[in-house]
């Protein structure tokens, strides 16, 4: 077994419940090994640490798959690795659609794994778990199948950039026998249409769940937009909870369709309107027209993805959270959202004090969520916390 030590003083993430060794943390490597294995990793002092597996293209040299250095990475490990992880989603969530395996947090790193309704989609994103891919799904799918669920298609969606970083290429297509890529799923009582193949990401946003379902009560009877709409689940859930009306809003001409797809799907397209723009051209444009809503809501995509671009994301969340404020009626209801790791729960927070403060309103929160519990948080693994989701009510000052 090659042996991976660690310089002194170095492992702080590790030591503290992290997952990984990146590259400026190791003193020296002992044995042969090709990128991919799996490797025992010791303090500078000698102290076994655990397993995980290696891959010197990338930062991360290693990614813990076990803090037990004597344990064998098996199949049997897999099977507990999995099942594990299916148990604790029967426990917390809905599962008739709801990511399974969640990387780090789950203990498999770099992997993810999505069901919707009976079929599944991998992304594999680090090297070392892409060797064990078929055989977690086999895996996976025999667990399923012990609880009466039959998997009838597995799809492959490891197209994600990061792959690179792995030196990785960019992958997507069946793996097993071809089916149909447009999965219908059933949320919150909301019919959606999900794409696997070409959606975003693994196809749908299951991390939102439970916060769609949260704003289903301020929707009664009120006037909605919904901006980032993507394929219109906030304003689906809007309009199944009884709003009098709702816009749905997103650049993605694809993305509209699908949302209007989806309004069919559920009767809502009398109610449920979508319009394919810029959401920072339109708001100011709803401004100036003198529209005011009862509902608005936020959910964009990650304005920043590292820690190089966090200026010009604070202003993008200052300036669309201002301007959604600006379109509340009095007394009416913001949600607001970030999705980006590195958007932290103190820097989101700020961001939002400060732009209610640019347009005199006063904030009164309703709640604070996260990601939905199949998407877990594992503490000391920093990256698996990433959603912010604030309600609030917008006062005016007096």
């Amino acid at each position: 077994m090659t042996i991976v030590t660690l310089k002194k003083g170095e492992g702080r993430t590790l030591k503290s419940g992290g997952s990984w060794v990146y590259d400026n943390e190791v003193a020296t490597i002992v044995g042969s090994f090709k990128n991919g294995d799996i490797v025992t990793v010791h303090d500078f002092d000698g102290y076994p640490m655990g397993k995980g597996f290696i891959n010197q293209n990338s930062k991360i040299r290693v990614r813990m798959m076990t803090r037990k250095a004597e344990q064998e990475i098996d199949t049997e490990f897999l099977r507990m690795r999995l099942q594990d992880a299916w148990d604790y989603r029967k426990k917390t969530v809905d599962t008739s659609s709801c990511r399974v395996v969640f990387g780090e947090a789950d203990f498999l790193p770099g992997l993810v794994i999505d069901k919707f309704s009976d079929v599944l989609v991998v992304q594999s994103l680090a090297l070392g778990i892409d060797r064990f891919k078929l055989t977690i799904v086999e895996l996976l799918k025999e667990i399923l199948a012990a609880d009466g669920i039959k998997i009838r298609g597995v799809y492959e969606r490891s197209d994600a950039k990061v792959r690179s970083n792995e030196g990785m290429e960019r992958v997507k297509g069946f793996i097993g026998e071809e089916f149909d890529t447009n999965v219908e799923i059933i949320e919150n009582g909301v019919k959606y249409i999900v794409d696997v193949k070409d959606g975003q990401k693994t196809g749908f946003f299951l991390d939102q769940k439970y916060n769609r379902l949260a704003i289903q009560r301020l929707c009664k009877g009120a006037k909605v937009l919904d901006c980032f709409t993507h394929t219109g689940s906030f304003a689906l859930n809007a309009g199944i909870a009884g709003a009098k009306s709702v816009l749905g809003v997103d650049a993605s001409e694809l993305a509209v369709h699908q949302a209007a797809e989806n309004a069919k799907l559920n009767s809502l397209e009398d109610t449920v309107k979508f319009q394919c723009v810029d959401v920072f051209e339109l708001l100011p444009e709803l401004e100036k027209k003198g529209e005011k809503f009862d509902v608005v809501i936020l959910d964009p995509p990650a304005f920043t993805k590292s820690r190089n671009s966090i200026k010009n994301a604070i202003k993008g969340y200052r300036e669309i959270n201002l301007r959604g404020m600006k379109l509340v009626k009095p007394g009416g209801y913001l949600a607001t959202c970030s999705c980006s790791h590195f958007m932290d729960y103190e820097l989101f927070t700020k961001t939002i004090h400060q732009a209610a403060a640019n347009v005199h309103k006063r904030l009164r929160q309703v709640e604070f969520r996260t990601q939905s519990a199949d998407h877990p948080i594992l503490w000391a693994a920093d990256e698996s916390y990433y959603l912010k989701f604030y309600i609030f009510q917008v006062c005016e000052e007096k």
